[in-house]
């Protein structure tokens, strides 16, 4: 029996869709087919699309989901989210603004299932082909609401507010438990399910979990959360043994065999991690070109693992001169998964890959493990450097799952973290010859107290939490290569152990820990450690008794409360914010409610992201017990993608971040600050106009200037003058000061610096040089010769128009085989840029003239440069080729070596 036509008033409402954080245009109609209903589904973006059809049967679900609006004030009708479930599709998320026609809609939905269900009629096969969709869009009658559909909770398997904030899930301390496990000899379907009385009672809930399924929800989420809390009770755990290697090998290749290293134990290790170091020490490598030398030592590992075993490269990783490999028994591959590598440079501008790490990480059965190889800054005194450089790494390095199903992972997320490599931490005993003395006597102990790395442990200024075996071998470094002879250079180096090997997690033992001084390849002599590691294996058995029980206690708990949290604050202030300085404000949140839950940042209406670019909640979404507490913190960093816009007024410290709870509330925190404009990130032609530092020009002139800016440019490049006739003070500046001061000072104070930019300056004193350049014109700039130099990078790196303006990019790189041409393009520039592009030039030809002192050479100049004042155009930056670096790099070459006289 249908219900009576007059039930039918309100047929259709209009909305929008929410699809993987996007929202689609489209309008909700009641449709009928061979007598039957349905929801018809109209894209307004697909018009020529035929529409979707959902059929309304015993198991089509429509919810209306609750939702309460805190501190923001908004009218009385806020609109609805509607759910819908069809026997064959997906749950679809939809938000009508109208509410009182959407509930009128929801009213009549209820009322055709509540008919389908007593007239009992039987369901046709075939739900693809329907005949007539009543359309009834004009006109639609005010329906009163007769009942709001409640949220069901059997109606939670694919949460779609989860899925479209996964993209903005950056860190997280969760970890994935082991998928279901399936009892061997059978297999699970949807139509058919064979039962015994051996077997466990499996409920349609919980096969949904078992199931292979592409649709990952709240309840799934709350279900692992609940099975990792709850490891060791199906667990158990089996020892393996793991070899980990480290070598500087300084650019050489392979000229004997690695089997005194790594084959000096009788029984073979289950897996091998093998770090290198300085693998290729050409200026190819050095700006991230292949290297012919990754495979020459690949090659030479894989013929000197241990013979008694047959092993598999589980994966490999490089950046420039460092380079991990993973090695596993054949027989255990089938119980690793979740592979990922990941890189950091921590070279001059943070990302220059001389320096840094390379990382694997992966999971063992149900153990996870982060492999981290790293060469960190050189030089005895640089220690705070090489101490920077391991927090740059810590907090750079994250892993992003390939279906972004989890937040990002940093590396003390893991159960098992091994560090190899060169650290570089030296000794602080200036005298060589004492320092060899104390080794003669085997005083290493004593020696070890001058360890600088020891030193930083104790002070936990750098591997705090990290454990290193007695170190019983002798300093591993430095060498003349080919021999077992102490450096015998003209810098005599002091004798150091730079090669280390650390851990951190439990369950781990470490059987041996030594050098080999048979292989005299390298000026340093390659270390080795045996690891045996306890790994987790699961119980079957007892992992499906257990999530049995929680899917039992989930469902009663559901049923009985919704989540609830307690926020600590909801206003935050951050003051005087600056460019490339962090500030931190933390807020708690408890659990005040009966149940798990799960919390997490999502975007605003029509938002992509959660917060705007220069703010990051840390976590930004997590599982909370009944009464537990977490701490969020709230960072604001303004960097070289958001200074421009700060700089300019068209962006303010202002924000709004909507903190959602499953199932639940969302609550509203408001940002709030202000900010310190900077020069760096202000184009040229502003700058020019500045005869003031930036700060003391007022807001309303920097808005002024930054929309003369674009005017100005045009006007230069009509007008080509000659500068030298500039007489009127009112004139602008031929370069910004700013550049001035820095590029003076370098060509006062560093020709003959050793390494100048090659080597990363201190982040406190790169505060220091920006706060002095934005505030006054200073007679001397603070900070280390390494420190200025990479603040110029940074200033270059931050304009938001290039020297080299975008619209002549591709011109240069047509015409880089041609200096006459190259010469052509820069006098096309406008007046300020062609200007500061001279000025750079000269200055570091002048700096190649030292070059034996500071260790600058045209290629290297020529690579970083090139990247920094002939960028490509934001929408070519993914689809740059090497080809197009090279011609880049090219264009520079003639300025360098033969000037650029017309």
């Amino acid at each position: 029996m249908e219900p009576p036509a007059a039930a039918w008033g309100l047929l259709s409402v209009a909305g929008t869709e929410v699809r993987a954080g996007r929202r689609e245009p489209c309008v909700l109609s009641l449709g009928r087919r061979s007598g039957r209903y349905g929801i018809v589904i109209h894209s307004q973006e697909k018009e020529n699309s035929d529409p979707d059809y959902i059929p309304i049967n015993s198991r089509f679900k429509c919810v209306q989901e609750a939702e309460e609006t805190l501190l923001i004030d908004i009218a009385t009708n806020t609109g609805c989210k509607v759910r819908i479930q069809g026997d064959e599709t997906a749950e679809r998320l939809f938000e009508i603004p109208d509410e009182e026609r959407c509930l009128g809609f929801l009213s009549e939905v209820q009322s055709i299932q509540e008919a389908h269900l007593k007239a009992s009629l039987p369901e046709p096969k075939d739900s693809a082909s329907w005949h007539q969709v009543e359309k009834n869009l004009p006109g639609l009658s005010q329906a009163s609401s007769s009942g709001t559909l409640g949220f069901e909770d059997d109606f939670s398997a694919l949460s779609l507010e989860e899925k479209r904030n996964m993209q903005n899930h950056q860190t997280g301390s969760r970890r994935e438990p082991p998928p279901p496990p399936v009892p061997q000899n059978r297999q699970f379907h949807r139509e058919k399910e064979g039962t015994s009385r051996d077997q466990p009672k499996v409920t349609n809930t919980m096969r949904k979990m078992f199931l292979p399924s592409t649709q990952s929800g709240q309840r799934e989420g709350l279900i692992k959360h609940v099975l990792a809390k709850k490891e060791k009770a199906y667990v158990n755990l089996y020892n393996f043994r793991f070899f980990v290697g480290t070598w500087n090998v300084n650019g050489q290749s392979p000229d004997s065999s690695l089997e005194p290293w790594l084959v000096c134990d009788t029984e073979p290790p289950d897996f091998y991690c093998i770090g290198f170091q300085e693998l290729d020490l050409s200026t190819e490598a050095f700006f991230y070109f292949d290297s012919a030398k990754e495979q020459e030592w690949l090659a030479a590992v894989e013929k000197s693992l241990h013979p008694q075993a047959k092993y598999k490269k589980v994966q490999m990783v490089r950046l420039v001169g460092m380079m991990l490999l993973i090695f596993a028994k054949k027989d255990q591959l089938s119980n690793i998964r979740e592979i990922m590598t990941e890189s950091v440079g921590t070279g001059i501008m943070g990302k220059m890959g001389n320096k840094g790490g390379v990382a694997v990480r992966f999971v063992f059965h149900n153990t996870t493990f982060c492999i981290v190889n790293s060469h960190l800054a050189a030089h005895v005194e640089d220690f705070e450097r090489r101490n920077q450089d391991y927090k740059d790494i810590c907090a750079r390095m994250s892993f992003v799952t390939p279906d972004d199903s989890l937040p990002q992972l940093n590396i003390m997320k893991h159960d098992v973290v091994i560090w190899l490599g060169d650290l570089n931490y030296r000794l602080c005993l200036p005298d060589a010859s004492e320092v060899k003395a104390l080794i003669s006597k085997k005083e290493l102990q004593k020696l070890l107290t001058y360890d600088q790395l020891n030193i930083q442990r104790t002070q936990k200024k750098a591997f705090a939490d990290f454990t290193e075996g007695e170190i019983k071998f002798i300093p591993t470094y430095k060498y003349d290569s080919k021999t077992d002879r102490w450096d015998s250079s003209g810098k005599c180096r002091v004798p150091a152990w730079c090669d280390r090997i650390l851990w951190r997690g439990g369950n781990i033992n470490q059987l041996r820990y030594c050098s080999h001084m048979d292989l005299k390849t390298s000026d340093h002599k390659p270390v080795s450690a045996l690891f045996r590691i306890g790994v987790k294996v699961v119980d079957e058995q007892k992992y499906r008794k257990l999530f049995e029980d929680i899917v039992r206690i989930m469902d009663r708990m559901e049923n009985d409360f919704l989540p609830s949290l307690e926020l600590s604050g909801r206003e935050f202030e951050f003051e005087n914010v600056k460019f490339r300085q962090l500030q931190k404000q933390k807020f708690q949140i408890t659990n005040n409610g009966q149940v798990t839950c799960h919390f997490s940042f999502i975007p605003k209406l029509n938002d992509s992201h959660y917060c705007k670019p220069w703010l990051r909640a840390e976590p930004c979404e997590g599982y909370l017990e009944p009464d537990e507490s977490m701490d969020i913190s709230l960072d604001v960093y303004v960097s070289k993608d958001s200074v421009t816009l700060l700089n300019s007024g068209e962006d303010k410290i202002e924000d709004i971040l909507v903190l959602h709870l499953d199932r639940g509330k969302d609550y509203f925190l408001t940002i709030s600050g202000t900010y310190l404009p900077s020069c760096f990130g202000t184009s040229l032609e502003a700058l020019c106009r500045m005869r003031r530092p930036i700060r003391e020009v007022p807001v309303t002139k920097l808005i002024d200037l930054g929309e003369d800016s674009f005017l100005e440019k045009e006007k230069s490049v009509l007008q080509m003058g000659s500068l030298d006739s500039e007489e009127a003070s009112g004139m602008p500046l031929q370069v910004p000061k700013e550049i001035w001061l820095l590029v003076d000072h370098l060509f006062k104070h560093a020709c003959h610096q050793e390494d100048l930019f090659q080597t990363p300056g201190m982040q406190e004193e790169l505060e220091q040089i920006i706060d002095c350049l934005d505030t006054s014109i200073p007679e001397t700039i603070p900070g280390s010769n390494h420190s200025v130099a990479e603040a110029l990078l940074i200033f270059l790196e931050a304009l938001p128009e290039p020297v080299i303006c975008y619209e002549l990019y591709q011109r240069c790189l047509d015409w880089s085989h041609n200096s006459r041409l190259c010469r052509q393009v820069i006098f096309q520039l406008p007046r300020c840029h062609r200007s500061v592009f001279r000025y750079l030039m000269s200055f570091l030809r002048e700096l190649l003239r030292y070059s034996e002192d500071n260790n600058v050479s045209v290629a290297m100049i020529a690579a970083l440069f090139s990247s920094l004042l002939l960028r490509p155009p934001p929408n070519l930056m993914a689809k740059q080729t090497q080809q197009d670096r090279q011609r880049a790099i090219n264009f520079l070459y003639s300025f360098l070596l033969a000037g650029d006289e017309e």
